[in-house]
């Protein structure tokens, strides 16, 4: 198998995994019946603790063989971005992200298994709260935006990098915490396109892709414009395994590429 469609198998099958884990966190925290719900009556408590597994979920699928072998992106706005930022052709982000949103339906499959009480979350699908679409929309492009500028800040610096995957769950803890009530904190299209389909909710579905799109794209004007104080110097395409990249598709530019050649040849 190529490099490419290896990496396109592990984008789904690390994005299958990330909505059937995280998901499921999502009904038992939240599912009409569950015991948690008794254990923990506070809402904002369980929303926390949602993020912080969610996010524990995400960081995990990036040290492991999944992420060595795609890097984990298991987002579409995460892929885009990269290929924003010249780290991914176009044609494999659009392979990605492809692969990303098939990967999030068929994880969406196994919340079935919750019975009635991944019904009462309409298998953790995303909808706009109380405030509306509008104000859902907002609080998706502020927690879009939150995770950019996190991921890619400590992605952007070398001594920072390796602990990346440690930064998913407090970041998600402390988005879902306050962001919640607004939009359900998607921050992924593919996350909320999963539960949407099997669920057939598509109220405010735009809203989890404007939101997330918009997020990004602000969240790296504003890396670029402070580059120049934060030395910020995104190298490659992945949040782990940094130097893992035998087909060379995660180093776009000449000199990204011959730097993991001459650390390969190191080893």
């Amino acid at each position: 198998m190529t490099g490419e469609r290896a990496a396109m198998l592990s984008e789904f099958l690390g994005t299958a995994l990330l909505v059937a884990v995280g998901c499921s966190f999502v009904v038992l925290d939240f599912g009409r019946g569950s015991p948690v719900i008794h254990w923990i009556p506070s809402a904002g408590i369980r929303r926390a603790l949602t993020g912080f597994l969610f996010g524990c979920v995400g960081g995990s699928i990036a040290v492991t063989r999944i992420g060595k072998v795609s890097g984990a992106h298991i987002n579409p706005v995460v892929s885009m971005a990269f290929w924003i930022k010249g780290k991914l052709t176009g044609k494999l982000a659009v392979r990605y992200v492809i692969a990303q949103l098939a990967g999030a339906i068929v994880g969406t499959l196994p919340l079935l298994l919750w019975g009635s009480m991944a019904q009462s979350t309409k298998d953790a699908a995303t909808i706009p709260g109380a405030a509306g679409v509008w104000a859902a929309a907002l609080g998706e492009v502020g927690a879009t935006f939150c995770l950019i500028v996190g991921l890619f800040s400590f992605v952007g610096h070398r001594s920072l990098r390796r602990f990346t995957p440690l930064l998913f769950p407090f970041l998600y803890a402390f988005l879902v915490y306050w962001e919640a009530p607004l939009s359900g904190t998607s921050t992924n299209p593919a996350r909320s396109l999963g539960p949407a389909v099997v669920a057939a909710v598509w109220h405010g579905w735009w809203v989890y892709w404007v939101g997330p799109g918009l997020g990004a794209v602000l969240a790296l004007g504003f890396l670029t414009l402070g580059k120049p104080l934060t030395h910020w110097n995104m190298e490659v395409a992945k949040f782990y395994h940094f130097h893992h990249d035998p087909a060379g598709i995660f180093h776009r530019r000449a000199e990204d590429l011959l730097k993991v050649r001459t650390h390969s040849e190191r080893l």
